[in-house]
């Protein structure tokens, strides 16, 4: 493929992160929305530029998208209100629809979630869904992603249930059996990287699921396995998780599990779909072959850093 003018909305993320990576390594030139600072650790790119900007303004969001090639959205959020996730989820990717449509860019791919539905437990969900819909009613050149739960070494994922085994005796689990089949997140900007490639790809929706299927208990157990700190995993009833995750909505700092987060549990992540391989041209990878060992560094890094430290001393 030659080299496009890609803007990415939601290119500060975790997934954006990757996919920013991978599409700069195949000679694009990327533009990188963002309302806030980037995170620590946050990589620009030489053929990146990282732009402030309002994306919930049309005007902004116009502005912003005008002059390239191809649209990337894949802005949200997993934790706030009805009205939030509506902001984030549904009006923004009808806002960048319009935006699309109004600057003449007419290659959109979007990037939602395994389980978007209406009639879905969580607003997550459905607000998802209503997102999906924009898009596929936009009449332009779209395709959606799903990706099921997204794993990494530099996840909020399977690095939360590590640290959290490292601090409590017993690690108590809303929708312990819940059952989801992690996708790498290098698959999934693979899966980007080639869908903005290939022109067969254009009005599809990939569900993209990695090749395992397990439970949210098993994926905890594995995590407190591979870094050294295995405790035991005690599912809570729905009333309890409930419960735990109303008090946890009100602790200060980033909200680990919300209200919203466990009706999301009440249906299993996993596809009916295979990956779409022979679509995109590449077999996506298995968490139980990379995890264990990144989760293994975790507590020998650790380790090196308290050392260090007392070595300064």
């Amino acid at each position: 493929m030659t080299s496009q003018r890609i803007c990415l909305i939601g290119g500060s993320g975790f997934i954006g992160r990757h996919l920013a990576a991978q599409l700069a390594s195949r000679g694009h030139r990327l533009t990188i929305a963002s309302r806030r600072a980037p995170p620590p650790g946050f990589r620009v790119l030489p053929s990146a530029e990282l732009v402030s900007v309002d994306i919930h303004d049309p005007a902004q969001l116009a502005m912003l998208v005008d002059g390239h090639d191809a649209v990337v959205s894949m802005a949200g959020i997993l934790h706030g209100s009805r009205a939030q996730f509506e902001k984030a989820h549904a009006q923004l990717p009808e806002k960048i629809v319009a935006a699309c449509r109004r600057q003449n860019v007419r290659r959109l791919l979007h990037i939602s979630a395994l389980g978007a539905a209406q009639d879905a437990p969580s607003d997550y969900q459905q607000t998802k869904a209503l997102g999906e819909l924009a898009v596929e009613s936009s009449g332009l050149n779209w395709t959606i992603l799903r990706p099921s739960v997204v794993f990494g070494r530099d996840d909020a994922f399977l690095n939360m249930f590590a640290d959290l085994q490292k601090m409590l005796p017993v690690l108590p689990l809303a929708g312990a059996g819940c059952k989801m089949a992690p996708v790498w997140v290098d698959d999934v900007a693979r899966a980007a990287c080639e869908c903005l490639a290939r022109k067969e790809t254009v009005g599809k929706k990939l569900d993209l699921a990695g090749p395992e299927i397990h439970t949210l208990a098993d994926l905890a157990r594995l995590a407190g396995r591979a870094s050294g700190h295995p405790r035991p995993v005690v599912g809570l009833p729905d009333s309890l998780a409930m419960l735990q995750a109303a008090l946890m909505e009100w602790l200060p700092g980033p909200t680990l599990m919300s209200r919203d987060n466990v009706r999301s549990l009440q249906w299993d992540n996993v596809s009916d779909q295979p990956f779409p391989s022979s679509l995109l041209g590449f077999e996506p990878a298995a968490l139980s072959a990379l995890a264990p060992d990144w989760l293994a560094g975790r507590g020998r890094n650790a380790t090196a850093s308290r050392y260090r430290a007392k070595a300064a001393r």
